[in-house]
């Protein structure tokens, strides 16, 4: 296994003992030392180059290196595509015309990216996340883009065009090229992200993100509850390290018990009845997301470790620091719909699909959404798969909820018992979605498809009989309960 997980690695070997003795492969050992090692540098980035002590372009500089070091430890000379494309981007930017920058952007900074996935997976490495230098292109990916239309808003459209939440976004001048590195390349997010705006980045570096902005209600008045002095993120820091801790101890033990390839072995299918497949099915998948909980938790507390991430104060005063965070853990697992389970699920990269994308496109915004999604996660096949069976299955919730949820507001009971059902059916329906998403190959993921495909067709039928909305519009006017709407159904479609 060392020498396969040497010659898998294109970054640093000097973790190569440790990677042996752990049974882990070294690219993922490197990864998980650096983001230690950006965090230690976090705190004492936040505490000896405070704003309050440092200018601006020194915490740029440090943060930059600091970020370059890190790409250089985890993939070696791959690393230089971050600079690729960064560099072409920026061109873009700043030669061709603000009219269409957003555009050639656009098309230059995913392009690029796209072209290194095809290389990663076609020519080098096919079925292996070893040294997936890609990763962090994703991220810097959606910096580019965000920033590219941010500008466009900024400098090219008066604010009576712009949303609220595009006015806060748009920038009014373009960034030096020092800042835009920083942005795209800083320790804290070089490696896992998460995704930020501009602004908010910004406001960091220069220590403006804890004024009046986030101590102020609608009324512009001071709220009393909150601090005047920097909130600290202690302890919102420590409570995401223990989250991490869990998720690992808890992706280590069960990654292996519950593989998700038993879902497509004839012998388990053929001898294993239909209601423990759905139910292994929900568990491989349950068993495979605190690997995502960890990183994405352990990249959040390295930002908050570092000052950044502050979002304002609860009621009570306590500081909120989840600005930047990308995923809502007990949201997720409780999720009641499929739009539920999305909202609180790579939180940042939705709101970049939703920014760049989804408020953009003048036809079709939700396929339009899904491509790009699948896109831009790369060339797998399985991830295309994903997204189309995820199209249908955000339709499918669109005409539950519209349809049929009314049924069950009559009374608490009766709406208890909607929301059970409805998690059921939304994890369920989430596992389906995503095991092409897991598999990545066409094989595998037809052959889960031909092993489970009747049934869901089945379901999707049930769904749309009974949920046209031209027969419900009338029912909901004579009945109003659950049983109401099931006679009416029997009656009707016997």
């Amino acid at each position: 296994m060392a020498t396969q997980t040497t010659a898998s690695c294109t970054g640093s070997t000097l973790l190569q003992p440790i990677s042996e003795i752990i049974n882990l492969p070294l690219d993922q050992v490197n990864f998980v030392a650096c983001q230690l090692f950006a965090l230690l540098m976090a705190v004492w980035f936040r505490l000896y180059l405070h704003p309050s002590k440092t200018s601006p372009f020194v915490r740029h500089v440090v943060a930059t290196l600091l970020g370059f070091y890190l790409a250089l430890f985890c993939f070696g000379w791959y690393s230089l595509h971050f600079l690729v494309q960064s560099g072409l981007s920026y061109g873009v930017m700043i030669f061709a015309g603000l009219e269409h920058m957003h555009k050639y952007c656009f098309i230059v900074t995913l392009g690029y990216l796209i072209l290194c996935q095809i290389t990663r997976v076609y020519v080098f490495d096919y079925g292996m996340y070893s040294a997936d230098f890609t990763g962090p292109m994703m991220v810097i990916t959606q910096k580019i883009t965000s920033l590219a239309f941010e500008i466009h808003d900024g400098l090219t459209k008066p604010e009576g065009q712009l949303s609220p939440g595009q006015k806060y976004l748009a920038i009014r001048r373009m960034p030096s090229l020092l800042e835009y590195l920083s942005y795209n390349c800083n320790f804290m997010g070089i490696l896992a992200g998460p995704t930020c705006s501009y602004n908010d980045y910004m406001a960091f570096i220069e220590g403006t993100c804890y004024q009046p902005r986030h101590q102020e209600n609608a009324n512009g008045k001071e709220n009393g509850k909150c601090k005047q002095s920097e909130p600290s993120p202690k302890d919102d820091v420590i409570s995401k390290l223990c989250t991490c801790a869990i998720s690992l101890a808890i992706y280590l033990s069960l990654c292996k018990l519950i593989p998700v390839e038993r879902c497509i072995d004839e012998d388990f299918s053929s001898s294993t009845p239909l209601y423990l497949q759905v139910i292994y099915l929900y568990l491989a998948m349950l068993a495979l997301r605190p690997k995502y909980y960890f990183v994405w938790t352990l990249a959040d507390a390295i930002n908050n470790a570092a000052g950044f991430g502050f979002n304002g104060y609860n009621k009570d005063g306590s500081p909120r620091w989840d600005l930047i965070s990308n995923l809502r853990i007990l949201d997720i697992e409780f999720a009641t719909s499929f739009k539920l389970f999305l909202d609180n699920w790579n939180i940042q990269t939705a709101l970049w699909l939703k920014r760049v994308c989804y408020e953009r496109c003048p036809i079709n915004p939700t396929a339009a959404t899904f491509l790009l999604s699948a896109m831009w996660h790369g060339v797998y096949p399985g991830y295309y798969l994903t997204f189309v069976t995820g199209i249908g299955m955000t339709m499918a919730a669109r005409a539950v909820r519209h349809n049929i949820r009314p049924y069950f507001l009559v009374s608490d009971t009766y709406k208890c018992i909607y929301d059970v059902i409805t998690w059921a059916s939304t994890q369920v329906a989430i596992s389906y979605t995503v095991v092409p998403f897991v598999l990545l190959a066409v094989g595998p993921s037809l052959k889960f498809y031909r092993y489970v495909s009747l049934t869901v067709c089945t379901v999707f039928m049930f769904i749309s009989v009974f949920t046209t909305e031209s027969e419900c519009t009338v029912v909901e006017k004579s009945f109003c309960s659950p049983h109401a709407f099931v006679i009416y159904c029997i009656k009707n479609h016997s």
